[in-house]
């Protein structure tokens, strides 16, 4: 294995306190909602908000004195950049950082206000990549690499010693996987702890432009694959919308933020219930960065998936008092009206019959069904528009 547990038990003492010893709790709504006992582990409370801290932190502390008066490089679509220009600040460490184009704007941002030098370049991880060893040979500079490293798996497999001591007794840890070093590293640890726990790795079943970009890498490490295949780990693909759903229950149920990678692992349980009924499972809420333009969408798109937000579409005679009437209609069925958009132009079957879009709030599919029955009996022409 080109990582142990020792290495793992090396890192924890190494990196300390320097990094949050973040709470792992057991969710009684999640637990109802899915079937299974889960417990969360809240890495997105990490000051980066991501569990990325201990392996930079780690890759850091191990460097020889020499290697960081020259200055550290990584490439990174966000949470190992900031990871890695956090601690090299603590520690006096020069740092380059070089992104993909695409990364989200308040990644960047965070990088860049941890002191890194950071450079956009490149469509894609590995174009990131390919510029960052470039700049290593040119500059003399030392690569963090953000997964294909053993002092960097080992340091995020510290993540799998906290949750078995904060819960012990865990039968399953579904952990998201992009690069690997998550996954191989919390696998190490948690399979000396526990030689009968299952461990289970998360994908997004897209490949391309996806909610969790964090976890977009096209293929895992050499090192945290030949780590996962050792230990047969299986991996699960999830869906986009299994993303939102699990981001929306996250911030509705627990009140905690996690960006799309963050919430992978939650996504796979609530895609695959019966594969976790019953079992007692162990999810990190690994990084909670998301551009938050993205999380409001999502959050929107969450209520019109669950018929909590509807767009209705009326067609009024051209009266005097006919929109007062629509409106009341709907405020007696107990929606609230939040958008409304008034058309006499475009779409129309006639000049005389004018189109108007509503955005109701209802309280749920029941209470929206019901009010467009009581629009009916009103003699108000509805038509739910998807």
């Amino acid at each position: 294995m080109p990582v142990s547990v020792d290495d793992i038990r090396a890192a924890a003492q190494r990196i300390g306190d320097a990094i949050e010893h973040t709470p792992c709790l057991r969710s009684l709504t999640l637990s109802r909602l899915t079937g299974a006992e889960l417990w969360l582990k809240f890495e997105n409370l990490q000051f980066t908000a991501s569990f990325k801290e201990r392996g930079a932190l780690n890759k850091l502390l191990r460097l020889p004195e020499a290697s960081r008066r020259r200055g550290v490089i990584a490439m990174s679509a966000g949470n190992h950049a900031q990871g890695v220009a956090y601690h090299a600040a603590r520690l006096g460490v020069r740092a380059v950082i070089v992104m993909p184009r695409g990364t989200p704007n308040a990644k960047i941002s965070s990088t860049r206000v941890h002191g890194a030098e950071v450079i956009v370049e490149g469509d894609t991880l590995a174009q990131a990549a390919r510029h960052a060893r470039e700049l290593e040979a040119r500059e003399g500079l030392v690569f963090v690499h953000p997964y294909d490293d053993p002092d960097v798996i080992a340091g995020q497999g510290t993540l799998a010693l906290e949750m078995l001591e904060q819960a012990p007794g865990l039968e399953m840890l579904v952990v998201p996987v992009g690069g690997g070093g998550l996954a191989s590293g919390m696998t190490v640890a948690a399979k000396a702890l526990w030689p009968g726990i299952e461990v289970l790795g998360v994908e997004s079943r897209r490949e391309g432009t996806t909610l969790a970009e964090g976890i977009a890498v096209k293929e895992i490490g050499a090192l945290p694959s030949s780590i996962l295949t050792s230990f047969s780990v299986p991996i699960l693909q999830v869906e986009e919308e299994s993303i939102e759903r699990a981001i929306v229950a996250l911030v509705e149920i627990e009140k905690t933020v996690a960006e799309g990678a963050g919430a992978a692992a939650l996504a796979a349980v609530l895609q695959y219930p019966e594969r976790f009924a019953g079992r007692r499972v162990g999810i990190p809420i690994c990084g909670g960065n998301i551009d938050s333009r993205v999380l409001a969408s999502v959050l929107m798109r969450g209520l019109v998936r669950d018929g909590r937000l509807l767009r209705l579409r009326v067609t009024l005679p051209d009266i005097a008092g006919s929109l007062a009437r629509v409106a009341t209609a709907i405020g007696e069925a107990g929606g609230n009206i939040v958008d409304v958009h008034h058309q006499r132009v475009f779409g129309v079957v006639s000049v005389k019959s004018p189109e108007l879009e509503f955005v109701i709030e209802t309280r749920d599919r029941e209470h929206g069904t019901a009010l467009l029955a009581a629009l009916l009996a009103q003699g108000v022409r509805a038509l739910l528009v998807a």
